[in-house]
């Protein structure tokens, strides 16, 4: 369904998938980590479209570092787990810059503070769960209150 034309960054190529997510149109979203990217493959489709980071390593706004888990909201806002950054993003469907959720005040163990986020998850009533890898726990927030 995505990838299998050996590893790279070309956009039918994948390097290091880690985590996937499949949305109300069959669409899949895969974390693609060495590449710094979420890609999004459409149904049937030869090639994924970047939805998130694919400008490189770093932490701009525009930017993941080893991205992990991913979720898609009912809006088509991608959630990412981005790890190396100790963060949790949202990039918007169709924008071209993430937003920070929680996180981003490097690593550490703190309330404020995760070290390698991996996977996430939301229940019924829009809180986020955070699998805080390093830290050893699964952090929840209220992402309404946090925004």
């Amino acid at each position: 369904m995505a990838g299998g034309n050996g590893h790279g960054h070309l956009l039918n190529q994948l390097n290091s998938p880690q985590f996937i997510f499949i949305d109300h149109n069959d669409s899949l979203f895969v974390s693609d980590s060495s590449n710094h990217r979420v890609m999004k493959w459409v149904k049937d489709a030869k090639e994924g479209i970047i939805v998130a980071g694919g400008r490189g390593e770093g932490s701009a706004l525009t930017q993941l570092s080893s991205p992990e888990g991913v979720f898609v909201d009912h809006l088509g806002s991608v959630y990412v787990a981005d790890c190396s950054n100790d963060r949790v993003m949202r990039w918007p469907e169709g924008v071209t810059y993430g937003h920070l959720v929680v996180g981003g005040n490097g690593f550490g163990k703190e309330a404020n503070q995760l070290s390698c986020p991996r996977s996430l998850s939301f229940d019924l009533d829009g809180n986020l769960y955070v699998a805080d890898y390093n830290n050893n726990r699964i952090q929840k927030f209220d992402v309404n209150r946090v925004r």
